[in-house]
Formats: structure tokens, sequence, C-alpha cells
């Protein structure tokens, strides 16, 4: 079996991917790399023969506000769809230009702008409903951002929009041999050699997880090459043995290039994967339709939203 985990960006130089295979006697992790053309990558894997598990640390789902207006039946036959649909994806620069077929914004900062504007702008109730509710904090992590949010440090709108529609859309419309939970089953049961699972993360959370301490910011490569011994007692117990490459490094810290953080998440993200494949974290899903159709979930996250967001619609 492949394990593999990509933290995604906007920039494609910051996207960083960590690869594992299982054998008989646990796991072999490799180095993070860059992943250059996602399509590709996820071909060359495939071709060696095992079932791929991919995680991506970019939203993969839509909130139950937006979906409750749309004719599809759930977020795959929507993600499908947007091959034919370039307009979706141009970043608002106003208000006046936001609407449910051009949903992300801002193109810039404005003044005055709010993200309750924005779900105003969207027919929304309130703020909260731009959030799936796997973005809502919990006790174990604050809030992640709500996907059409295009502005600043805490925003996955901007990955959101390049791997939907530079990778993820046309490889559906193509028939790629793609399956994605938590929409479509578990992810062990999805599993089959030809095929590659794509399943959301959160690196953030997997490091809580994990049991990984960073004192300090990731960006700091001595806060990264710090985290090292606990990176290493999370891989024993996984079962997971670094190549030599992965351990240099873990010993450098990942670099002191500004792509260290990328490969530090990269990281964090595969072992959330194999967790979840060695049933050391759950493959479970609150019992909601909107999820499982529409919202989807953070792959290995148990805990419930501090403040679960008002369910007004019906599936």
């Amino acid at each position: 079996m492949i394990a593999a985990h990509a933290d995604w960006s906007l920039d494609p130089r910051k996207r960083q991917v960590s690869i594992a295979r299982r054998h008989a006697g646990g796991w072999v992790a490799e180095a993070p790399v860059p992943v250059g053309d996602p399509a590709a990558l996820a071909a060359r894997l495939l071709a060696e023969g095992a079932p791929l598990a991919l995680g991506l640390d970019l939203p993969l789902g839509l909130p139950r506000a937006f979906a409750a207006a749309r004719p599809e039946a759930g977020f795959l036959p929507f993600l499908r769809g947007l091959d034919s649909s370039a307009a979706f994806f141009s970043v608002a620069t106003d208000l006046a230009e936001v609407s449910p077929d051009r949903p992300f914004y801002p193109a810039r900062g404005l003044r005055g702008m709010t993200r309750a504007s924005h779900a105003a702008a969207l027919g929304f109730a309130g703020p909260a409903s731009l959030s799936r509710l796997c973005d809502l904090a919990t006790t174990e992590r604050p809030a992640g951002a709500p996907l059409f949010w295009t502005l600043g440090a805490n925003q996955t709108g901007k990955a959101a929009i390049s791997a939907w529609r530079d990778w993820l859309a046309p490889a559906l419309a193509a028939g790629a041999p793609y399956r994605f939970w938590p929409f479509e089953g578990g992810l062990r049961a999805l599993l089959a050699p030809g095929t590659a699972v794509l399943a959301e993360t959160y690196p953030a959370e997997a490091m809580r997880h994990l049991g990984v301490v960073l004192h300090g910011s990731k960006r700091v490569p001595e806060a990264r090459r710090a985290a090292e011994p606990s990176l290493r007692l999370a891989m024993g117990r996984l079962h997971v043995a670094p190549a030599p490459a992965l351990v240099a490094a873990l010993q450098s810290g990942f670099g002191a290039d500004a792509l260290g953080e990328d490969r530090f998440d990269s990281l964090l993200g595969l072992l959330c994967v194999i967790g979840v494949l060695d049933g050391t974290r759950p493959d479970t899903v609150p019992d909601d339709p909107w999820v499982r159709r529409w919202e989807g979930w953070v792959l290995g996250q148990d805990a419930v939203p501090v403040h679960p967001a008002p369910l007004p619609f019906s599936p």
C-alpha cells in the first residue's frame, strides 16, 4: 500500500508531498519532495500497482448553505461540472460581483469588508453559514477558514481554486481513477489497486493527534528541529521508518528555506493518513447527510465543534 500527503498552496513551489510505502514490517517514509503536476504524481504512484491513499491539505466539500441551492446530488457531481465553469473561479473584486456563480471573495483588501457582508452577498443568514461543520473550532484546534474567503494567511480559498480548477475538476471529467473520502465511503473500504483515494486533511489537527510538540512558529527552522523527538516518537508508534533522506530532513528542521514549513506539514499529514489506514485514528464521519454528501470532513477528526453551526436545511 502507498500513503501520501500533499501540503497544498496557490504557489506551486510550496506544494510538497511526503510518500510512504507499507511493507511486511511496517512503513518506510521518504523525505518530502515537490508535488509537480499532481495528476502526473497520482498516475506515477498508481503505476506501482498498489492502492493509494492521498491526503490533501485543502477543502474538499461545500458549506451546506451554499449547497442547499444547488441542483446536483452532492459535491462530486458539482466538482465534476466545474470543468466547464471558469467564471466560478474568478475571485470577486467587490461585493457587487459576488454571487452563487462567483462566490470567492475578495481579490484584494478593501476598507470595511467583512465576512458578514460576504455572507449577505451570497444570500446567507450570517457569517457562520460560510463555514462547513468541519471548519468550526473544536476542543483540539481553532477554527479553519471558510472556503470562499481568499484574503490573508488564514484562508484556504486560493488553494481550493488552484486544486479544483487545475486538477480535480478536469481529472474527474476525464474519468480519472479517483475516489473521494468520505463522499463515497470509508477510507480503507475504498482502497483498491489502480485507485487513488483522496481525503481532506488538516496538519494543525494532525499535529495534536500525533502528540507532536512545537515550541514556537513552524516557520522557524529551530522550532521544527526541536520537534524531531516528538515526531520520531509518533513515527515509532505508527511503525514508520524514515528513509535516510527523511532522517536528514528531520535533523535539519526540513531546511532553512521558506519551504521548510510546507515539508513539515506534508509529513504531519502523511502520518495522519497512515494513522487512519492502520486504525490508530478513527475513519469516522458525523451521521449527518449534509456532511456525507456535500460538506465532507477532516480525516482523523473525531472532536465535534464547540459551537455547532445551525442546521436549517433538510438534505
